[in-house]
């Protein structure tokens, strides 16, 4: 089983943007024109027609198409598989108290994995992939569909304010994969937003989820929640922290938002 720490390591925070995207969670005070730098209309393509069908046959999966878990970290509603030196991230509410996602983390690439119920007749990453380019368009940002091997992705640059007052953009790319009764979301972020070879390692990852969607009735779009397995608590609890301090029950449970857990695997 993998180590768990509560704190993070400083390059690796100054390296990969950690940020949990949320469809509303661009800055809007931020003006296009503050930051120098003009946006071409060529920056924003035209968006593409709708749904392309993808081929789920090499993941994500739903937990009835798999026969056991086993080698993978169940995290409830999501299992994964990374690979060695990948290390987990668990994003949280901001009451501190819900596991909202989970970000796999391998050298200055990230990717951000959240699932959430979706309609039994049709999908819903069309309607939130145009919410997400609105949004980012409309607060100075850019906004690029793409199609690739997971059909329509987003290619974006989020802006945000820096400490000078100016204008700085972030390059993302968003993902999403239609389940049965399930939409899986992607957020690839730092080396992995820009280069191929990076993101092939983070959509490996992406590829291995299993999505174990309930038979619960559930609202369209919402987030299903995770779990951290009993066993990883108990190597937490029986876990140093910073000399002879010892990691609690108490430890885990006023979580702040923002990654808290880490499994190096």
């Amino acid at each position: 089983m993998g180590i768990f720490s509560r704190k993070n390591s400083p390059d690796q925070d100054a390296e990969v943007d950690e940020t949990s995207y949320d469809v509303d969670e661009v800055d809007e005070d931020v003006e296009p024109e503050d930051s120098g730098e003009t946006v071409e209309v060529e920056d924003v393509a035209p968006r593409r027609a709708r749904s392309v069908t993808i081929d789920r046959s090499n993941g994500p999966f739903d937990r009835a198409e798999i026969d056991d878990v086993e080698e993978h970290l169940d995290l409830g509603a999501l299992a994964l598989h990374p690979t060695p030196g990948t290390e987990l991230r668990l994003d949280v509410d901001e009451q501190g108290q819900n596991i909202t996602g989970v970000t796999a983390v391998q050298g200055d690439s990230a990717i951000q994995l959240q699932v959430f119920a979706a309609p039994k007749t049709s999908g819903v990453w069309d309607d939130i992939r145009d919410e997400i380019a609105d949004n980012l368009i409309a607060a100075g940002g850019t906004a690029e569909e793409r199609t690739s091997d997971l059909g329509i992705e987003l290619h974006a640059r989020m802006p945000a304010r820096g400490n000078d007052g100016r204008t700085t953009y972030s390059p993302v790319r968003f993902l999403g994969v239609d389940g049965p009764r399930w939409f899986l979301r992607a957020v690839l972020s730092g080396r992995a937003a820009v280069e191929d070879e990076a993101a092939d390692a983070m959509i490996a990852i992406l590829r291995s989820s299993i999505v174990t969607r309930g038979s619960e009735a559930r609202a369209p779009r919402e987030l299903l929640e995770l779990t951290i397995p009993p066993e990883l608590l108990a190597a937490q609890a029986e876990a140093p922290v910073e000399g002879d301090q010892v990691a609690t029950q108490d430890d885990l449970r006023p979580f702040e938002r923002g990654p808290e857990i880490t499994e190096v695997r």
